[in-house]
């Protein structure tokens, strides 16, 4: 096709971006941008009984939380649209009456009784169960008079009689040959006039002039039927690179027993975009067979299909757990509070206007906690003692640290010492902590551990000293007195 390369992207509103539908747009998104080429996103409505604006709307926004852009599309429009197929029927009616002006597509008024009676004498006789072309074979005068009377009808493809093997030469799966003489006379267009999924795919990729389709192998078998049509409407037939499925580790096809699989859903579990971008291209497409992390400016540098496997990629969930780590631990202390603050808004932690007054606390706060953390959900429970007046104490922690003897004695001593210190930095406050297990002939284990239990209300939490540091004077100070009430002497 002359022009430059054009891919698209083509969800079913029918449900959440599951997430081998998020791999299909990020492989057909970066092929577009490693050669120049234009990304395009068209949204298949035509099921109409489960297809649904609220479903639209999270495509796009799990889309666009992932980084992905489209060159046309919804929202922004382009020289090819409307961008839904429920908008473009006059497109697939004109296509239509094309291909019944040049022979290739004639009425069928079999019932649907009939047809499954026909299907099951072909199971029973161990043939192909499909059309036997009853209809192809009526004369024209008697298919003109029944038209005229306006009996019920759909629209089949002709397959040409001398129409040889159909290959597809699939730049992922290799040379895949289909006989056409085993190819049904399918339906193009309902009783109903709406077009079926493989007449009206061509007709769009088609007018939008797709040069690559990049999607699931779950449609090679569509592939030879779509071949025929592009042929029918004397269009030039695109490249295929059918792309193998995602399986879980038990080696089925991925599902919700496998654990989340929509984008949303890994949003909602603490996931962060780049982590689950980068995840998702590592499914069956590798950089260079070595490297495990890299940004979507490298991707979009070096995506090609001649690296995609034709082998079944399997998820692994603790993997793309370990790789959203590293990017939570390489982002910067400001990058970290950007996504840190909406979920401590959420949990009714801070509010809009602490982003800006308090913004050198959070800065200061952020590295301890991105260190420490794989997922963003984790963040909130690590940090509510921080944002709370009185911390709320876990019952196997004071029972394992307060009800030992001298914890109070400790506790007491803690607080004496930090009420008498003037500069409240953690490396102060660690200085000067560090002397009282000496000063009261204890072990620093159990006294340090007794201290983290009054101020955070668990034994494992952030550094005592710079949860101290940043709780405040009057907090700490309140916590380890509270403390001392519940602490063995």
């Amino acid at each position: 096709m002359p022009g430059p390369i054009r891919v698209r992207f083509a969800p079913s509103p029918t449900g959440a971006l599951h997430v081998g539908g998020a791999r299909t747009a990020i492989y057909n998104w970066a092929f577009a941008r490693r050669n120049g080429g234009v990304f395009i996103l068209r949204i298949d409505d035509t099921d109409r009984e489960r297809s649904t604006a609220q479903n639209t709307g999270q495509i796009l926004r799990s889309l666009e939380w992932l980084g992905i852009d489209w060159d046309e599309g919804p929202e922004i429009g382009g020289p090819f649209g409307p961008y839904f197929q429920t908008q473009r029927s006059r497109n697939y009616t004109a296509a239509l009456e094309h291909m019944k002006a040049a022979g290739s597509a004639y009425p069928c008024f079999c019932s649907a009784e009939g047809l499954e009676a026909k299907r099951a004498a072909g199971r029973v006789a161990e043939g192909v169960p499909g059309y036997d072309r009853t209809c192809r074979r009526l004369d024209p005068a008697t298919v003109a008079a029944r038209l005229a009377a306006g009996e019920p009808h759909v629209w089949r493809l002709a397959v040409p009689a001398d129409r040889g093997d159909i290959i597809v030469d699939d730049r992922v799966r290799g040379e895949t040959v289909f006989s056409a003489s085993a190819m049904d006379d399918f339906v193009l267009a309902r009783g109903d006039g709406t077009p079926t999924y493989n007449f009206a795919t061509v007709v769009d990729d088609a007018e939008m002039r797709i040069t690559h389709v990049i999607r699931g192998d779950d449609h090679l078998t569509n592939t030879p039927l779509q071949i025929l049509v592009y042929e029918a409407l004397g269009h030039p037939v695109p490249i295929f690179a059918h792309l193998s499925m995602i399986w879980g580790a038990d080696g089925r096809k991925l599902s919700k027993r496998h654990g989340a699989t929509s984008v949303e859903a890994f949003h909602d579990d603490g996931f962060v975009p780049e982590a689950l971008l980068n995840y998702l291209a590592l499914l069956g497409w590798s950089l260079d067979g070595e490297t495990t992390v890299f940004s979507s400016e490298v991707l979009k540098a070096h995506f090609s299909l001649d690296r995609i496997s034709k082998s079944p990629a399997i998820f692994d969930f603790e993997k793309l757990e370990w790789m959203n780590g590293v990017y939570i631990r390489d982002m910067g202390p400001d990058a970290f509070v950007a996504r840190m603050f909406p979920w401590l808004e959420e949990a009714g932690l801070a509010s809009a206007g602490d982003l800006e007054t308090r913004h050198e606390w959070l800065l200061a706060l952020a590295p301890l906690v991105s260190e420490r953390i794989k997922r963003i959900t984790e963040i909130v429970p690590m940090v509510r003692f921080l944002f709370i007046k009185d911390v709320v104490i876990d019952p196997a922690a004071a029972e394992s640290t307060l009800a030992k003897e001298g914890a109070g004695t400790a506790l007491n001593a803690f607080h004496d010492t930090l009420a008498s210190l003037d500069d409240w930095t953690p490396a102060a406050v660690e200085e000067a902590l560090r002397r009282v297990p000496e000063t009261l002939n204890t072990k620093p284990k159990v006294v340090f551990q007794a201290a983290r239990v009054a101020v955070t209300g668990a034994t494992v939490s952030l550094p005592l000293f710079e949860s101290i540091a940043l709780l405040g004077r009057e907090g700490a100070l309140a916590r380890l007195k509270a403390a001392q009430s519940i602490a063995a002497p």
